[in-house]
C-alpha cells in the first residue's frame, strides 16, 4: 500500500505499480519467515510461526520460494507498460535492498552476543532492516511514476528516515508505553534484555545498568531498577531527540519530493498518524 501511495503521489497510475507492490510484499514475507527461524521465534502476530508449524527445513524452503516469487513478480513490470530503462533502475534498487536487509539481519543477530554496541551501530542496523524496505517501496513507486532516478531519491530518503524514526518510537514505547496502546507489557523489552536505543544509551552511561544486563535472567525488580536508572540519566529524552531528528529529516525529504493530489495528502496524513502513538 505504501508503494502504491507513493506511486500515485508522484503522479503515476497505481495500477501500473501492482506487480512491484506484490514483489515487495513477497520479499517482506520472505524476510519474516527466515528471521523467525534465525531468531528462534515461535510466535508472530499471536500465531505460530511457519517453522513452528511445518518445521525448519520446510520453512526455509517456503522462504526461498517467497524470495523467488518476489523476483518473478518484479519481472512482469513490462506487462504493465513500464519502460525497460525504468525496470533496470528498479532492479538496481531492489537488489541493493536485498543486500541491506541481509546486512541488517546479520547485525541484529551479531548484536545479541556483542557486549558493546554503540548508538551509531544500532542506527546502522535498523537502517538495514524495515527502514530499507520502506525506502525501496517509496523509491520504486516514484520510479514507476516518473521514470527519473534522481526524482525518486527524495522519496527514498523520506521513507528511510521515517523507518528509522518509527523504530526509535517503538523502542521508547517498549519501555515507557502504555500497555493498552502498545499491546504488550512495557516490561517485555527489558525482561528480554533487548538492546533498544534507550538501553544502549543507558549502558554507555551507567555501570549499574551494565550489571543488571549482565545477569542470566531478569526479574520484575530488575526491570523496575533498570527503568529507574534509565530515567535518572534521561535516556527517554535522548531517544525522543533522536526520533525527532529523523522525523524532521523525513519531513524535509517529503517536502523535497513534493507529493501531489489526494495521494500526497494521504501520504502526509499517514506519517502524522504513524507517529501519534502515545508514550
Amino acid at each position: 500500500m505504501f508503494l502504491l501511495l507513493c506511486n500515485e503521489a508522484a503522479g503515476g497510475d497505481w495500477h501500473q505499480a501492482l506487480y512491484a507492490a506484490a514483489s515487495v510484499e513477497l520479499l517482506h514475507n520472505f524476510s519474516l519467515v527466515h528471521d523467525d527461524i534465525q531468531d528462534d521465534s515461535s510466535i508472530r502476530h499471536s500465531r505460530p510461526t511457519v517453522w513452528r508449524v511445518w518445521g525448519r527445513p520446510n520453512a526455509i524452503n517456503a522462504g526461498d520460494l517467497l524470495f523467488a516469487l518476489s523476483y518473478a513478480a518484479l519481472n512482469r513490470l513490462d506487462e504493465a507498460g513500464v519502460p525497460p530503462e525504468t525496470i533496470m533502475a528498479i532492479w538496481r534498487v531492489f537488489n541493493q535492498t536485498n543486500l541491506e536487509l541481509t546486512r541488517g539481519q546479520h547485525l541484529d543477530m551479531r548484536f545479541e552476543g556483542q557486549s558493546n554496541v554503540t548508538v551509531d551501530e544500532y542506527i546502522s542496523m535498523i537502517s538495514g532492516k524495515s527502514a530499507a524496505l520502506l525506502s525501496a517501496c517509496a523509491q520504486i513507486g516514484a520510479l514507476i511514476a516518473t521514470g527519473d532516478y534522481d526524482r525518486s531519491l527524495p522519496y527514498a530518503q523520506f521513507a528511510l528516515n521515517m523507518g528509522i524514526a518509527f523504530q526509535i518510537r517503538d523502542d521508547i514505547l517498549g519501555i515507557w508505553g502504555e500497555e493498552a496502546v502498545i499491546g504488550k507489557s512495557a516490561a517485555t523489552d527489558i525482561l528480554s534484555k533487548k538492546k533498544s536505543l534507550p538501553v544502549l544509551y543507558g549502558l554507555q552511561q551507567s555501570q549499574q545498568l551494565v550489571d543488571i544486563y549482565s545477569k542470566d535472567e531478569l526479574n520484575e525488580a530488575d526491570v523496575q531498577a533498570a527503568v529507574e536508572l534509565l530515567d535518572s540519566i534521561d535516556a527517554k529524552q535522548f531517544a525522543m531527540e533522536k526520533e525527532q531528528l529523523y522525523y524532521d529529516r523525513a519531513l524535509q525529504s517529503l517536502d523535497q519530493a513534493d507529493p501531489q493530489g489526494q495521494a500526497g495528502q494521504w501520504l502526509r496524513q499517514f506519517v502524522a498518524v504513524l507517529f501519534r502513538r502515545n508514550y
